[in-house]
């Protein structure tokens, strides 16, 4: 595998292929455990994951995993680190480096991720490991008054001093500022969230060229510009694909390789039909694909139950979701194509 962070960049956003977002904290892998009745043990968790790294999807609609730390450094049952098993199906191993997002100071209602401080030598650490990747979440809620510039300015300064260490560091930053559509109020029409997520990537992008961040060598994930969860009008897919479309083309340089979404709350149909609708609008110009963790789970968990005989099931339902995946990043995803798998 290539070194250059540009030619790892650019393996992120291969053709048909798209990010696996397996890096759910302890307490969101013990809250998806609980839906299927399961003890959320490091030996359960392991399991699970190596379930979808040995999935036959991994080499055909898999591009790069997003690991948390403990998963990192685990080992699968036979005793091959799970990093392996990921590089051996042709992907790229990443990892989450940000220490969660946490209530700002002075501004209520909004939250600044924290995870700076002693990143340097963590991100020397995990490339020792085996990542090749990183990837760092900020948080921006709409609600009466919010989000703040103090709240997006300062979100967008610690993305970007995210991604110069990492760059450094020889790993490619994954730059991801959600404009959240399941925040506490969720009520915000499409155009309000149009107009935040502009607002929120120009600022980020100009944190990005002040830190002499490296465009090429990135990969950006953002929201789909998008209706709250609880707003009275839900936009169509149409309009969604069109509405993210244009907000990206006047704000992100074309110098970024490309743009991994992250499904943010959406159905797993709803995100797969979107990325593909937005791919058949080309052309673009940069790639357009997924970034997705419980879009692309869900299914497979549920199969699973955490029962070894239903390990195959489950493999099933995480490549069928895969695939569909793949096929939206090249906007060849049809509805009728769900119920014949």
């Amino acid at each position: 595998m290539s070194e250059r962070l540009e030619d790892i960049a650019q393996a992120l956003v291969a053709d048909g292929k798209g990010i696996l977002a397996a890096d759910e904290s302890s307490g969101t892998i013990k809250k998806r455990f609980d839906s299927i009745a399961l003890d959320s043990t490091e030996e359960n968790r392991r399991d699970y994951r190596e379930m979808l790294f040995r999935s036959p999807a991994m080499k055909t609609a898999i591009s790069g995993v997003i690991l948390y730390d403990e998963t990192l450094r685990q080992k699968a049952a036979d005793g091959t680190p799970l990093v392996d098993l990921i590089k051996a199906a042709g992907a790229v191993p990443g990892i989450k480096v940000d220490k969660g997002a946490q209530p700002m100071p002075g501004f209520p209602g909004e939250k600044i991720t924290e995870g700076l401080d002693g990143l340097r030598g963590r991100l020397e650490e995990y490339h020792k490991l085996g990542a090749r990747f990183a990837k760092w979440r900020a948080v921006i809620d709409i609600a009466d008054g919010i989000p703040t510039w103090g709240c997006v300015k300062a979100n967008a300064h610690a993305l970007a001093r995210y991604a110069a260490l990492c760059q450094e560091a020889g790993l490619v930053p994954i730059v991801e500022p959600e404009v959240l559509m399941d925040g506490p109020t969720a009520s915000h029409d499409i155009d309000r969230c149009y107009e935040v997520t502009e607002w929120t990537l120009n600022t980020v992008f100009d944190e990005l060229f002040e830190a002499r961040v490296m465009l090429e060598g990135m990969v950006l994930k953002p929201n789909m510009v998008i209706a709250g969860k609880n707003a009275p009008k839900q936009a169509s897919a149409a309009e969604v694909a069109e509405k993210t479309v244009r907000c990206l083309k006047s704000t992100v340089p074309a110098a970024v390789p490309g743009i991994a979404f992250l499904s943010g709350g959406q159905s797993d149909e709803q995100a797969t039909e979107n990325l593909s609708l937005m791919n058949a609008m080309g052309p673009l110009p940069w790639k357009l694909t997924f970034s997705y963790g419980r879009a692309l789970q869900a299914a497979a968990l549920k199969a699973w139950g955490g029962k070894r005989e239903n390990v195959a099931a489950a493999q099933r339902a995480f490549d069928h979701r895969a695939r569909m995946n793949g096929l939206a990043a090249k906007g060849l995803w049809r509805a009728d194509l769900e119920t014949a798998a």
